[in-house]
């Protein structure tokens, strides 16, 4: 098996390890809350049967705008999709080994260079340079569902691509609840640090209902 074989089985591996929703899923709606600093804005969303999102009842619109984005972000990482869909015209290459046994796997693509790091068939880093803005994942805990993992604590780090400067720096907490068939955020706490200053946005969601026929 060639090294290219090797890190291609060892990514699609991790890869096709990943929670995600099926074909089944109805979508649901919940009630959120975002708690920053000493403000509180509640509102209602939706995640809906085709992941588009809905957010609504909320007075500031930045703030929406923020919950939205979130969940995007949230069905980019449940969204289903096949290897074969998503790296099929990829080349893989392997990398090193760190002191952790993290094997290093380099993904090239059309759009640019990424590089991961897989350890027990899970995947536990990502960076990735676009434009002038680099950044690197670092995940230190998962949530083994049963029928794929899930990342409950990560911290994301951004440079300057050119001066490798760190401009910001977002440590991750998020809880996972069963609903029916169907694992879902219920919970997500973003430090935030930039320029010396710190920064806590708590998202909470609750009264959460999978959608019905009809809904």
């Amino acid at each position: 098996m060639t090294d290219q074989t090797t890190a291609s089985v060892l990514f699609q591996t991790a890869y096709e390890g990943r929670y995600t929703w099926d074909t089944n899923f109805p979508g649901y709606s919940a009630n959120v809350q975002l708690v920053q600093g000493t403000d509180v804005y509640t509102g209602k969303i939706s995640i809906n049967r085709d992941l588009s999102v809905e957010v609504v009842g909320i007075a500031n619109e930045e703030v929406q705008e923020g919950i939205y984005i979130q969940l995007q972000d949230v069905v980019i990482h449940r969204q289903h999709s096949s290897f074969e869909e998503s790296y099929g015209k990829c080349e893989f290459t392997l990398g090193e080994t760190d002191e952790t046994g993290a094997v290093e796997i380099i993904v090239k693509s059309d759009s640019g260079d990424s590089h991961y790091k897989i350890r027990g068939g899970e995947i536990y880093q990502v960076s990735r340079a676009i434009a002038r803005n680099a950044f690197v994942i670092d995940t230190h805990e998962n949530f083994h569902t049963g029928a794929g993992y899930i990342a409950l604590r990560y911290d994301a780090v951004f440079r300057n691509a050119k001066t490798d400067e760190v401009t910001s720096v977002l440590k991750f907490e998020d809880t996972y609840e069963k609903f029916g068939d169907y694992y879902l955020l219920t919970k997500q706490v973003v430090h935030e640090f930039q320029d010396g200053d710190r920064s806590t946005t708590e998202f909470s969601y609750s009264n959460i209902k999978l959608l019905g026929d009809g809904e």
